[in-house]
């Protein structure tokens, strides 16, 4: 079942004030986020509000001067994607997405195509993202033109980008 992913502006407003944790640390509330448990007959969908949100954690070692977004496909893109990508940075995984980093700003004058999702900052809905690649170098990145050529191949979405004005100098 596909998750719905629901954009910053239309979320309901927490009830507390919130920051995103990661996953794996302490709650000391006591109470565990609505939707996480076993589904119940008249709850079949999660949506992200209810979920919480995180941001993808970049492993010890690695650089990130550029800043961190991420790019989010379904699951059932994530090894094609994996497996034809030249270079690959970090790349995580949960049951229903696969998200990669790449360098902030990475959506600017092109429109990402769907389903893939751009998540500003590598905040994400709090699904349990595991991180499932580690780059080989100090980069935690991929990048972004490539990631955005194969999930564009992928979808059947034509590329497109916008072009700077062209001007001429006499």
């Amino acid at each position: 079942m596909a998750a719905l992913l629901i954009p910053r502006s239309v979320r309901k407003p927490p009830e507390t004030p919130a920051v995103p944790r990661q996953r794996g640390t302490s709650d000391h509330r006591g109470t565990r986020p609505k939707g996480l448990g076993p589904r119940s007959s008249e709850s079949r969908t999660l949506d992200s509000a209810e979920l919480g949100a995180t941001r993808l954690a970049v492993p010890v070692g690695l650089h990130t001067g550029l800043g961190c977004d991420a790019v989010g496909v379904p699951a059932r893109f994530g090894f094609k994607i994996l497996s034809r990508l030249p270079a690959k940075g970090c790349v995580y995984a949960d049951s229903d997405w696969w998200w990669w980093l790449v360098p902030a700003g990475s959506d600017l004058d092109l429109t990402w195509p769907l389903p893939a999702c751009y998540a500003p900052g590598a905040e994400i809905p709090d699904r349990g993202p595991r991180l499932v690649h580690h780059p080989d170098g100090t980069s935690p990145y991929t990048p972004p033109i490539p990631l955005y050529l194969l999930a564009c191949q992928l979808t059947g979405t034509a590329p497109s980008w916008s072009a700077p004005p062209v001007r001429s100098a006499l």
